[in-house]
């Protein structure tokens, strides 16, 4: 049986191959990986993570019957990676789990700037699944209790207070003397992790998979570069008039954020509005009667307009009165061109989904240090807008557990920099790249300055209608 211990006083250091700090996607999509690849599932490892993993466990056994609202697109090399490597996929709810076959994005500035990607142009079925985060860990979290692993152990609900450096204590701010030197060897360079309760781990390598501020990061000294956006996600889940008969995902690109719907199964769907600090104040505040029209008005009509119905709102988040200037203005639209060009009409919001989140993109100088290795948003953190996070998140721990396969087939030391600074030059230049992108694309959609919308309206007309260009795209974006 796997060993869970959430309260438990120690008294000397225990000694493991790997400790992964972060139990969310990544350090358990690393953690499922380690034990099922059968180089490394010898080495004993820990997962350490500070909440409870009861509601995962829950969400396995019973999932609700609605959405939560932390939904993230899964391309098909990261569901390739979690069924043939990982071996998660099994586990996983799949009637939760809703594929779609093409994106549909265009300008608020141009109603003709706009590229539509259909992935069945070439050849294939799937161009990314929208999936729940807690369905991904719940997969995962069953998937290495059900090995039964005697040298793995998860540590949940279990605070890590402080990680100590044995060998440049100076450098952290620790006395060398605080070393339990009659259960570790004074020289040995491994770190120690010290848990809450007094329990501490020596570990041959230590990967932090512990989000965008990593303890494990600044532990090692490594750099993060990057910056705040000033402006929020807000997530919700929603409702459409009827079930799509295809599948897609659409976004506009406002200039205040991009605006995505996205689907779910039957009706559902979700959506991810990138706005200021005060439009994301008011999305979360409006009625909830109010909110689904809003959100379709979001999609079809001039900024202007827009503006106009926010003032209104600002006054007054409970004024019905803008139901009825909503449905006056789209009806100035063709109803054939509201059918053929523009999403599903959303007819509600599920009541305490909404919820905001700043974002920001980063990117650590290096993913490694002695005995030291970042996956997922210890590493890196992107723009929402090309629903990329958790898939780079997924290429890391497949590329972290690649070196380390190969090490150990050279019978090397997996925590040596000789082994993990082959996981670097695999990983970072494609996510350095993707983050750039990422962050271009915000900042030349995020304006309403002409000679920029005129250019990015061209550049997308053109995009288009220039098929190896999307084909290209296409590939990029399924992670093919």
């Amino acid at each position: 049986m796997i060993s869970r211990f959430v309260r438990t006083l120690a008294t000397s250091t225990k000694f493991q191959d790997v400790v992964i700090i972060g139990g969310g996607p990544a350090g358990l999509t690393l953690l499922a990986a380690l034990k099922t690849s059968p180089k490394t599932k010898h080495l004993k490892c820990t997962l350490i993570e500070g909440s409870s993993l009861d509601n995962v466990r829950k969400f396995h056994k019973d999932p609700p019957a609605d959405y939560t609202n932390r939904v993230i697109s899964l391309t098909p090399k990261s569901i390739d990676f979690m069924q043939n490597k990982v071996g998660s996929w099994d586990f996983i709810h799949e009637d939760r789990v809703k594929a779609y076959d093409g994106i549909i994005a265009y300008d608020s500035q141009d109603a003709n700037s706009r590229i539509e990607f259909d992935i069945s142009t070439i050849g294939q079925s799937m161009l990314a699944a929208m999936c729940e985060v807690i369905n991904i860990q719940s997969s995962l979290l069953a998937k290495i209790e059900s090995l039964e692993d005697k040298s793995t152990t998860i540590k949940d609900n279990s605070k890590v207070v402080e990680i100590v450096n044995p060998i440049e204590p100076d450098l952290d701010n620790h006395n060398l003397t605080e070393i339990d030197t009659s259960v570790s060897e004074p020289k040995l360079d491994w770190p120690i992790v010290k848990l809450e309760n007094g329990e501490s781990i020596q570990t041959r390598l230590l990967v932090g998979a512990d989000g965008y501020n990593s303890p494990v990061r600044k532990y090692a000294h490594i750099e993060s570069r990057g910056w705040q956006y000033n402006t929020f996600g807000v997530v919700a889940t929603v409702k459409l008039q009827y079930e799509d008969f295809r599948a897609v995902g659409w976004q506009r690109f406002l200039t205040t954020g991009p605006l995505a719907i996205l689907p779910l199964s039957e009706d559902n769907a979700t959506i991810v509005w990138s706005s200021t600090p005060e439009l994301a104040d008011l999305l979360l505040k409006v009625n909830e009667k109010i909110f689904p029209q809003l959100v379709t008005a979001a999609m079809v009509l001039e900024e202007v307009d827009l503006n106009y119905i926010y003032s209104v709102l600002q006054e007054d988040p409970n004024d019905f009165s803008v139901l009825k200037d909503i449905e006056w203005r789209l009806s100035k639209f063709n109803p054939e061109e509201l059918e053929e060009r523009y999403p599903l009409p959303v007819v509600e919001v599920l009541s305490g989904s909404r919820a905001k989140f700043p974002l920001k993109m980063s990117h650590a100088d290096t993913y490694v240090a002695p005995r030291v290795a970042l996956v997922g948003d210890a590493a890196h953190t992107i723009h929402p807008l090309a629903g990329q996070g958790l898939n780079m998140g997924q290429s890391d721990v497949a590329a972290l557990v690649e070196v380390l396969e190969k090490g150990i087939d050279r019978g090397m030391d997996i925590g040596s920099t000789l082994v993990l600074e082959n996981y670097v030059a695999n990983a970072w230049p494609s996510n350095h790249a993707l983050l750039g992108i990422c962050d271009k694309l915000h900042k030349v959609f995020s304006t309403d300055f002409y000679p920029l919308v005129w250019a990015r309206g061209f550049g997308m007309k053109s995009i288009n209608s220039l098929g190896t260009i999307k084909e290209f795209m296409m590939k990029s974006i399924s992670g093919r």
